[in-house]
């Protein structure tokens, strides 16, 4: 019993990296909507504005949300493991929801202007970002909530669910980096080359959101920053495959 409430030591160098990559991660969301409200009107949902609130949910939704999502294991290390799996998936439901209205409003804003849609690079990597986090999160959840799934199961999938979440992630990034320099081409022209305070403002931007998903995947690179097992997990899942395997798993995680 007394295993259970013992405290894993949290490595000195890790509540300062994720309080930076989270300064980092609030400037990138309010550089953008310094952007969108200094260079391009502000936000509103029934106007030319509408166009805006696209890359602010993208942001807020599948860069930082997205991020913070995958930090959790990181961050919250003596919690039990059901309690940050669900804060996992919560915060990814978050996310997912928040970039889903940024879809809507962007598609819905074509409709109303006749304008064409997904024929940019940017679209098409959007697009496939969005549908990749959808098909993840609905598969992590079968696999790591869901009661039904079996612990074979989980242990043969959870590499590739870490290796697509980062994936993923790294697209996101990417994905707005296109976005940002379409949106800003778009206006600026040739007066882009001319540092323009809203391209020199938009490069800001582009180099923060570099840095914040740099900052997420130093955090999950770092192998002593991993999460440590508990003995509770340990028991979990020795019960759980006894019952429906009739063996022992491994102890390696």
């Amino acid at each position: 019993m007394e295993s259970q409430t013992s405290m894993a030591p949290v490595p000195g160098a890790l509540p300062y990296f994720v309080a930076f990559s989270q300064l980092l991660g609030l400037t990138v969301v309010a550089t953008t909507g310094a952007w969108l409200g200094l260079y391009r009107g502000g936000i509103a949902w029934a106007s030319s504005l509408q166009f805006n609130v696209h890359p602010l949910c993208m942001v807020i939704g599948l860069v930082f949300l997205q991020g913070d999502a995958l930090l959790v294991y990181r961050v919250f290390r003596n919690e039990t493991k059901r309690t940050t799996k669900v804060l996992h998936g919560l915060l990814h439901v978050l996310a997912f929801v928040i970039a889903l209205v940024g879809l809507v409003a962007v598609f819905d804003y074509h409709r109303k202007k006749g304008y064409p849609d997904l024929y940019s690079l940017h679209s098409w990597c959007g697009l496939l970002v969005f549908v990749l986090y959808f098909v993840q999160w609905l598969v992590g959840f079968s696999f790591f909530l869901f009661p039904g799934a079996s612990f074979s199961l989980r242990s043969r999938y959870r590499s590739q669910h870490i290796f697509f979440g980062a994936t993923i992630f790294l697209l996101t990034v990417g994905t707005a980096l296109l976005g940002l320099k379409e949106a800003l081409l778009f206006k600026l022209g040739t007066k882009y080359s001319t540092f323009e305070p809203e391209g020199v403002l938009g490069n800001v931007l582009g180099l923060l959101l570099v840095a914040f998903g740099l900052a997420v995947l130093y955090a999950l690179t770092r192998n002593d920053w991993r999460r440590p097992a508990q003995e509770e997990e340990r028991a979990l899942s020795m019960d759980f495959k006894t019952l429906t395997e009739g063996d022992s798993p491994s102890s390696s995680q």
